[in-house]
């Protein structure tokens, strides 16, 4: 099933459809560990469970849980949250985690058939945990429970190990991914002596990219060092949003100031220009004396909503009303994360799409 990548005249077989594009079903990993939400466990289901039942509203659920009894569990959790079943289903997959948007199955497009593919990244716990090797495999059993092929996203001989929440695609070319998460020469390395050529190289052969677009660092509190799914967004082929903090003595202030600089005269694959909206940041979240890693731009966009995580913040508003102009045709909806947001992430973090065949 698995197979090396090729490219006829010079061109990719493969395109990484964006997010808005249409689904044939998002997939969630039903949460199991504890210890990504040590102390504060017991809301956590039930925040998936409504993510499932709005997101369901509009296309499949495809859930991951360990076992028949767990699945049970779930069902009833569903049931009680009004989630209609009939628009969920159910894989048997063992997992470590359960971050779906960074071990889950990634999905591309290939040509000419433009049908769709599984494409296996490597997964390795953010290169920060010794719990991998079951997530590691989640790609595999997805492609083969699918029946749909597998393609082993491979450089210069080497598997390569990315995670989903480390790039932002239009969909027409262009990728976001920052220094910070896959350039660190020292910290949470994924690929050992890559360069930034070596990634534009391996994103042009794999997903259909012309052009990386490489902010600086991520937010303060975010455990995958650096991922852009926190600070910078599309939102469509043109526009991206981009995270932003008032407040000059917060931690996030330069780093996020910097990242909306570098996208000033930014020209995308096919020659656009970028359009930049600023996004407010929810004020700071801490547990233990920690800063947990908030983020507005941390949404999700399903096939009929858009489901965006909310603080109890004088900012939840405004974030919903910019997304809700940006994103039309859409119902945009907050759903409550002070809890999700303690293991390190919210919504994208634990979602993925799966693109339909055709468009």
């Amino acid at each position: 099933m698995e197979k090396e990548m090729n490219v006829t005249n010079g061109m990719p077989l493969y395109r990484m459809p964006a997010e808005w594009e249409r689904h044939d079903a998002t997939w969630l990993c039903w949460p199991e560990n504890r210890n990504d939400w040590a102390g504060k466990f017991e809301p956590i289901p039930w925040v998936f469970a409504e993510m499932a039942k709005k997101l369901s509203d509009g296309e499949i659920v495809r859930i991951i849980v360990q076992s028949a009894e767990h699945e049970k569990k779930v069902r009833l959790i569903l049931k009680q949250q009004g989630a209609d079943l009939q628009w969920i289903e159910f894989f048997r997959f063992p997992t470590n985690r359960g971050w779906t948007r960074d071990m889950g199955p990634i999905f591309t497009r290939r040509s000419p058939e433009n049908d769709i593919a599984v494409l296996r990244f490597r997964f390795r716990a953010w290169s920060k945990y010794p719990d991998w090797k079951k997530d590691d495999q989640v790609h595999l059993r997805a492609a083969k429970a699918l029946n749909l092929p597998l393609v082993s996203a491979k450089y210069k001989g080497e598997e390569v190990e990315l995670e989903g929440g480390s790039i932002d695609v239009n969909g027409n070319g262009t990728v976001l991914t920052t220094e910070e998460c896959l350039l660190h020469p020292d910290i949470q390395v994924r690929n050992p002596g890559f360069t930034r050529g070596d990634y534009e190289e391996m994103f042009k052969q794999y997903l259909g990219i012309g052009k990386v677009v490489w902010l600086g660092n991520g937010i303060a509190g975010d455990d995958t060092h650096g991922h852009v799914d926190d600070i910078c967004r599309f939102v469509n082929p043109s526009t991206v949003v981009i995270a932003e903090e008032k407040n000059p003595s917060d931690v996030n202030y330069k780093p996020l100031q910097e990242n909306k600089e570098r996208l000033q005269g930014i020209r995308l694959a096919h020659g656009e220009k970028l359009a930049a909206i600023s996004l407010p940041m929810p004020a700071p979240l801490y547990f233990n004396g920690q800063r947990l890693p908030a983020s507005y731009a941390n949404f999700y966009i399903g096939n009929t909503v858009v489901i965006v995580p909310t603080f109890n913040d004088l900012n939840d508003r405004i974030a919903l009303g910019i997304l809700s102009e940006l994103i039309p045709g859409r119902k945009v909806v907050g759903i409550h994360a002070v809890d999700l947001v303690l293991g390190q992430g919210t919504l994208h973090c634990l979602t993925q799409q799966q693109p339909s065949p055709a468009q």
